[in-house]
């Protein structure tokens, strides 16, 4: 064999991975090789790939890990992608070096870096060469937060991401979990047995629908790898390379079928409905891609497209809990507006809030702390801010939801809008408490029910419209996907500022 030839069948090696053994087909049952994943993401061949023959020489092909460059939706898109059929997918020293390189080439070169998960996590017998060190498997962490905000950093977990391996998807700006087949926790099942006696299943541990229900980890669940491939492109396609550039505008193909707007709306402040309802008939056909939709649902965080503009969709869901504030609720959508704000996506608010949550409950679990981390993420906010009044807008709850006092661009407002800084349920039993108890039990309901009919009366959208610093603007429901287009042309023309200072302090 000459020189070449050994050449080719190191790569074919390589390339192959630990595929094609009967154990690799038991391990990749529901699930793609690490290659065809990688043929699904882009559009066409790599650009190039770096480190193919790492591990030769240990005979792990490749290390266990692909790195490469390609085009996905006709731009460039860095990939650090496991093979879990090659040693579980695990970090070793030459892999660590890989993945590190590879963070840092896409940082330098302004890249999106999209991280396919599919890792049983560390290596123990490699520990001596990249544990404790400043050269070490942590140096990964220390790249996301240093190139979070920088650049996109988006996870796709396929399969396991355990231990400290569960750090690359808490780090990334946003976490795709096909369901069933990803997990993520510190401690496996095994071992919270013999630690805290706890007796409990992987899937209920650390398993994709817990994360994306119940602990937040999860963005986006789907339910196979190329399910989960689709949405990762659609998610890219929102956003720049980087936070030195804005998202691509595509084309205004504007809506096949108009939907009156007023039907969704109810007047009765009191009667819920699904803000989703809304969202779908303002954003471009098709464009709607939901965030967290199975975590705290009261709060909708959505990515759309507004005239082929990106715009991120911040809602209250009154269908749910009233959409009144709750900790988690708080949480998402503080993220969310990050997110957007780091890679200059617009934001909408759709106001239609009573407030936060009250009670004992909530505020020994920090619905304060909660509430102004979202206050804070919403005023740090420099791109481009609009806020409507759908419906109820009061009190601390408003100024969460991009308030005027907040600095949105514009505040709009609808015919169904109520401003107010308490409903009138909550102002009567506070204005007229002594004088309700004072009544006989058979008059109070009467009593109660004509002066909430006469605060209600005077909450008025347009005494808030009289006020140019208040609202701008009161818009007929049907016109508002027109209001909200010509607006975001303008206001995407303003440069974004922020207060000078070296970082905030944020609540937690």
């Amino acid at each position: 064999m000459d020189v070449y030839e050994k050449l080719e069948a190191k790569r074919a090696w390589a390339l192959k991975g630990g595929s094609g053994s009967e154990k690799a087909a038991k391990i990749l049952a529901g699930k793609l090789f690490v290659r065809d994943r990688l043929e699904r993401f882009f559009d066409g061949p790599f650009e190039f790939e770096d480190g193919l023959l790492a591990g030769v020489q240990k005979g792990v092909p490749a290390d266990a890990v692909v790195t490469a460059i390609g085009q996905v939706n006709g731009r460039r898109v860095a990939v650090i992608a496991n093979d879990f059929t090659t040693k579980a997918g695990t970090w070793g020293y030459q892999t660590f070096l890989k993945i590190t390189r590879f963070q840092e080439l896409a940082f330098n070169l302004k890249l999106p870096l999209v991280y396919l998960v599919d890792s049983a996590g560390a290596r123990i017998d490699e520990q001596k060469l990249c544990y404790l060190g400043r050269r070490a498997w942590g140096n990964i962490f220390y790249n996301q937060v240093k190139f979070s905000g920088a650049i996109p950093q988006l996870c796709v977990l396929f399969g396991p991401s355990p231990a400290g391996a569960a750090y690359v998807p808490a780090l990334c700006d946003a976490v795709i979990m096909v369901d069933k087949t990803a997990t993520a926790y510190l401690g496996s099942p095994r071992m919270a047995r013999m630690a805290i006696g706890e007796d409990i299943s992987e899937e209920d541990l650390g398993g994709a629908r817990m994360h994306c229900t119940l602990s937040g980890l999860g963005d986006i669940l789907v339910q196979s790898d190329d399910e989960a491939i689709a949405v990762a492109k659609r998610y890219l396609d929102f956003f720049p390379g980087s936070w030195t550039e804005k998202p691509a505008a595509k084309a205004d193909s504007g809506k096949a079928n108009l939907v009156d707007i007023t039907k969704i709306i109810p007047v009765n402040q009191n009667q819920p409905y699904d803000v989703k309802e809304l969202i779908a008939a303002l954003a471009d056909d098709d464009s709607v891609l939901e965030i967290k939709a199975l975590f705290a649902k009261e709060m909708v965080t959505s990515l759309v497209r507004l005239g082929g503009m990106p715009v991120g969709i911040v809602a209250n869901n009154s269908k749910v809990k009233g959409g009144v504030l709750f900790n988690d609720s708080s949480d998402k959508a503080a993220r969310f507006i990050w997110l957007c704000n780091a890679f200059n996506v617009p934001l909408l608010f759709l106001q239609d809030i009573s407030g936060y949550m009250i009670g004992s409950a909530v505020e020994k679990a920090g619905i304060i702390r909660h509430g102004a981390k979202l206050l804070s993420a919403v005023c740090e906010a420099t791109v481009p801010r609009i806020s409507v009044m759908v419906r109820k807008a009061y009190g601390g709850g408003y100024l969460a939801m991009s308030g005027a006092p907040t600095q949105p661009d514009a505040m709009l407002a609808l015919p169904t809008a109520m401003p107010a800084l308490v409903g009138p349920e909550a102002a009567v039993n506070a204005m007229y408490f002594n004088q309700i108890a004072e009544l006989p039990e058979k008059d109070r309901a009467a009593f109660i029910m004509k002066k909430r009919e006469e605060y209600g009366a005077d909450i008025d959208v347009y005494t808030a419209a009289a006020d140019p610093l208040a609202v701008e603007a009161v818009v007929n429901p049907n016109e508002l996907r027109g209001e909200l287009i010509s607006r975001f042309r303008v206001y995407s023309l303003k440069k974004a500022e922020a207060f000078e200072k070296r970082s905030a302090v944020h609540p937690v």
